[in-house]
């Protein structure tokens, strides 16, 4: 299993993961598979987590048809909600005038922002086109860390749950050819005791190689001092 500090990382959980798992069973394919890596990740990776929201959130997930506002708001129930600090509108202010986010999606910025300014590990969207776009995500991070704060990680639930997964279980494959090699490297550096040896060696070995008809490039031209300060 994998293990992590007393402290669970934190996941904030944006408005769009919500509307996965409260929504009915799709038939699309891809609506599907995005239904069952969310509820994957709510039931089988929620100890791994702490999962939290915001007033956004909460706000966003009460608008609609009242069975759809009554099932969103069930699945939130127990989760802790982050506070909205000063810093984090200045810092959604930033992100809508770096073009991060459009203007008129105030609220996306707000996400991202109460989320960095909290320091939370991740936030978890299916929002491609304003949070989790892979175009935009290198800009929200530099918003944040010229403002001064940690740039949250931005992912959907699949690609968190297959960062768990890598931690879970590292690759323990053993490579023949490459072993190979590594004790074959290990062999070789073994003879010397400075890097002074390993050149004279190498000079020697370059003279037999030579003699056996080896093409080698001419050595560069040798620096001066008035080349070096050039």
């Amino acid at each position: 299993m994998i293990l992590y500090n007393a402290t669970k990382p934190k996941v904030y959980v944006e408005t769009t993961v919500v509307s996965y798992l409260a929504a009915r069973p799709s038939h699309d394919v891809t609506l599907a598979a995005r239904q069952q890596a969310t509820r994957q990740l709510w039931e089988e990776y929620s100890d791994h987590f702490e999962f939290v929201v915001s007033d956004i959130v909460l706000t966003e997930v009460s608008e609609g048809d009242a069975m759809a506002v009554q099932r969103r708001l069930e699945v939130l129930v127990g989760l802790t909600v982050l506070d909205i600090p000063p810093e984090a509108n200045a810092l959604a202010q930033n992100l809508i005038d770096a073009d991060a986010v459009p203007r008129n999606l105030r609220p996306d910025a707000q996400h991202i922002a109460i989320a960095a300014v909290n320091s939370i590990e991740y936030l978890i969207s299916w929002n491609y086109r304003h949070i989790v776009n892979e175009t935009k995500r290198k800009l929200i991070n530099q918003v944040c860390s010229d403002a001064g704060f940690q740039p949250t990680t931005l992912c959907t639930p699949i690609e968190l749950i297959e960062e768990i997964q890598v931690k879970e279980k590292p690759d323990t494959r053993t490579d023949p050819i490459l072993e190979e090699c590594y004790r074959m490297k290990e062999a070789f550096a073994a003879k010397f005791n400075s890097m002074e040896e390993l050149y004279n060696y190498l000079k020697a070995e370059q003279k037999k190689f030579k003699a056996l008809g080896w093409k080698y490039l001419p050595p560069p031209p040798a620096r001066n001092e008035e080349n070096k300060k050039d």
